[in-house]
């Protein structure tokens, strides 16, 4: 069984760390300063892999000792809880973030900025994932969700991807392998981490018409959605059905009074409804009750229990759906 307050292990579990992963683990780290929605406790232990070698090490130690840890990246899908997190919390992020372009074919690790990785494939005249440009997230975390705009995915683009099992053990797949759809990839439920993606796009007949549609899209974002208070993004998913017959979630939302709702801290956004915003106060729970709020109001109305794009992150690191654990203070079913 896997032991949640990895703390207990004391000086020797950091040394441990610090072996497999020299000048990348912290103690102590404040969630709500690494959170994109800036919420969270305390995390115990936090490390950061340079590369895939120091990340199949470091899980392949964590198994072997059935200690508990949870993946994250850039955060720009997560609520962290407010208890903090006991679990070790490994982050791939910038120091895990090398790109190489060659013809037609980018290699990136996962931790490479989504918007900077648009960039530079337009600076070598490349087309294909303009759609991207504004999605504010890193490379892992945008393959493992298949992520886009305008109803597009970055899976469309993907020749294979490299990645790391719970065990250590490294494994690659073709994109057929991957099983990408809308939002999908086979990455949402094995456990396994990415740590590099080759993709294949076009060469771009007219640099300057990928620049304008990048400004557009980019543009069209700022005008949108809510740029100044922290946030996620969109907090559910856009189900085909539900578009075809009511329209887009924020739309719905919008309909059924909630824009501008707040409870504490935590305020759907004024400006596009399928956004929570955080005033500078808002706790993780608080936005667990308005998800869950809209979350049952829209299925009253429509009979569509929208699905949530946000993950919540639990003290001992399981990844849930922000509905699927009672809220503080409510009753138990």
């Amino acid at each position: 069984m896997s032991q949640p307050v990895v703390a207990r292990a004391g000086e020797a579990l950091a040394h441990d760390l610090e072996r497999l992963c020299p000048g990348g683990v912290f103690a102590d780290v404040s969630l709500a300063d690494i959170s994109r929605w800036r919420i969270g406790g305390t995390a115990d232990l936090l490390v950061r892999p340079r590369s895939t070698e120091q990340l199949a090490a470091l899980r392949g130690y964590i198994a072997a000792r059935g200690l508990a840890s949870v993946v994250i990246g850039a955060t720009s899908n997560l609520l962290f809880a407010d208890e903090g997190l006991r679990a070790i919390a490994i982050q791939i992020g910038s120091d895990f973030a090398s790109l190489s372009i060659r013809g037609e074919e980018i290699v990136a690790d996962p931790g490479v900025w989504v918007p900077g990785l648009v960039r530079a494939s337009m600076s070598a005249g490349l087309t294909g994932i303009e759609h991207a440009c504004g999605i504010p997230g890193t490379l892992g975390g945008l393959v493992c969700m298949n992520g886009g705009s305008q109803r597009r995915g970055i899976g469309e683009r993907v020749v294979a991807v490299e990645s790391v099992a719970s065990d250590g053990t490294i494994h690659t797949r073709t994109a057929e392998a991957c099983g990408f759809a809308y939002r999908r990839s086979v990455f949402q439920g094995n456990d396994e981490v990415i740590t590099r993606t080759t993709l294949r796009l076009e060469p771009a007949g007219d640099k300057a018409a990928c620049r304008r549609a990048i400004l557009a899209i980019l543009t069209d974002r700022r005008r949108k959605f809510p740029q100044k208070l922290p946030n996620c993004g969109s907090v559910f998913v856009s189900n085909p059905a539900m578009y075809a017959e009511f329209g887009p979630p924020g739309a719905i939302i919008e309909k059924l009074g909630f824009k501008g709702r707040r409870v504490g801290g935590a305020l759907v956004s004024p400006q596009h409804a399928n956004f929570i915003v955080n005033t500078g106060t808002a706790r993780a729970e608080e936005v667990r009750e308005l998800i869950v709020t809209i979350k049952n109001a829209v299925f009253e109305t429509t009979g569509y229990a929208m699905e949530i794009e946000a993950r919540f992150i639990t003290p001992d690191g399981a990844i849930l759906s922000p509905d699927a654990l009672p809220l503080a203070g409510a009753p138990v079913a």
